[in-house]
């Protein structure tokens, strides 16, 4: 299989689990029930998931008024995409056997 189909595909995933995983806690927090830890939200941003997590914030109005969350998420994005960006610039060329 090729490594490119399965990198975009766990980042699709991890961005839809990441984006629901937002819509979810808004909907549990308005029902008063149990939550999803914090910590959660941004391992899946720090993981792949910061665009699915950050439009899921906004989407949703969940968790904007937070100062570490409204500044967190788009500053992994934002650290992510000049990662990528610097790793598709790079002379360095990667292959698996």
């Amino acid at each position: 299989m090729d490594v490119v189909l399965i990198i975009v595909s766990y980042v699709i995933m991890i961005n839809l689990a990441g984006f629901a995983l937002m819509g979810l806690d808004k909907y549990k927090a308005k029902k008063k029930a149990w939550r999803i830890p914090e910590a959660t939200l941004f391992l899946f941003a720090f993981f792949g998931g910061s665009l699915g997590t950050t439009l899921g914030m906004f989407l949703f109005h969940h968790k904007t008024r937070h100062w570490y969350f409204l500044y967190g998420m788009p500053l992994i994005l934002i650290i992510q995409v000049v990662i990528l960006y610097l790793l598709w610039q790079s002379p360095i060329q990667f292959s698996i056997l």
